[in-house]
């Protein structure tokens, strides 16, 4: 049976053998210090759950320590040059495409297709975390189709992605971060906090009042945290089930898929979606760090508000 951790063993190979390479890259400008950020990242991959939380809570600070100081720096990825790759692009045309197409349509057939990968109390697929799993299939499936129409080897298509990992460096592992912080918020008790300190100053007993707090905390706590997934479960356990399913009635179905998107309109304004907002700065060499974030405003902005009016429409009574 495929497992989640399967994926995970995967990632945390993949990570080990750039962190190998990147060892071996004499003329990388900080070759230890982003060897070691890699081969400490691959180690939480490959054998996080087997460590005590001590030893993982230092990993994770040192992680955090060397990607603050600067640790990562750029090498020989071994890319080809750009009369090469425009030859290439040149002939593959709008197939460059289909391998990214692949990975959501795969991940899709996957969880669809789920009930058929069952037979009595057999399965191919774990039932937890089966869309993850998918994703992760998808994306080996996409790797391979990529190799195939490309005619590359997979060492070269590997030293080309650790060139894009060392650009990207602390963003990559910024949703990971964000998401685990909304767990521990979440463990916490944040939400029931939220949902006093916003009980005591407004009139929640109002429907829209709710919906205005409830949409908006999730745009604020993303923007603050980076991430929808992070902000969804301390809005939805502070405001979202107590006071607008509770006492308004509100289905939760349309209050909990929307409230969701209401979030993603905080990821398209705050610099803390790094690997939204600040990669594609970094990969692009542009020059106004907040450029992405000022052409998303104007998109974010009426998006929230046609949230706002669909779950005052479709989730209460």
């Amino acid at each position: 049976m495929i497992e989640l951790r399967h994926i995970y063993l995967l990632c945390g190979l993949y990570l080990a053998y750039v962190a190998w390479q990147t060892f071996r890259d004499n003329g990388h400008s900080k070759r230890i210090s982003t060897t070691a950020f890699w081969s400490l990242l691959a180690v939480a991959f490959l054998v996080g759950e087997q460590l005590p939380d001590t030893v993982m809570g230092l990993m994770v600070l040192t992680i955090a320590a060397l990607a603050g100081l600067g640790g990562i720096g750029s090498g020989n990825y071994h890319a080809a040059v750009p009369e090469q790759r425009a030859a290439k692009a040149a002939t593959l045309g709008n197939r460059l495409f289909i391998p990214a197409l692949l990975i959501p349509l795969l991940t899709l057939a996957g969880v669809f297709m789920y009930p058929l990968l069952q037979w009595h109390e057999y399965s191919l697929v774990s039932s937890t975390q089966t869309t993850v799993i998918a994703l992760g299939i998808a994306c080996i499936l996409a790797f391979c189709v990529a190799l195939k129409m490309g005619s590359e080897r997979m060492t070269d298509a590997v030293h080309g992605s650790r060139g894009i990992l060392d650009a990207i460096g602390w963003a990559l592992l910024l949703p990971l971060l964000l998401a685990m912080l909304g767990a521990m918020f979440n463990n916490a008790g944040i939400g029931d906090l939220v949902a006093d300190l916003l009980t005591r100053s407004l009139p929640l007993q109002h429907a829209w009042v709710a919906v205005l707090a409830y949409g908006l905390g999730m745009v604020l706590f993303t923007m603050i945290m980076g991430n929808a997934f992070a902000a969804f479960p301390v809005m939805t356990l502070g405001i979202g089930l107590p006071i607008l399913v509770n006492q308004h009635g509100a289905d939760p179905a349309p209050l909990a898929a929307i409230g969701m998107l209401t979030g993603y309109c905080g990821t398209l304004m705050t610099p803390m979606a790094a690997n939204f907002n600040i990669v594609p700065v970094a990969l692009l060499e542009l020059k106004d760090q907040n450029a992405v974030i000022r052409m998303q405003i104007m998109t974010a902005l009426p998006l929230i508000a046609c949230n706002l009016l669909l779950i005052y429409w479709l989730a209460l009574p």
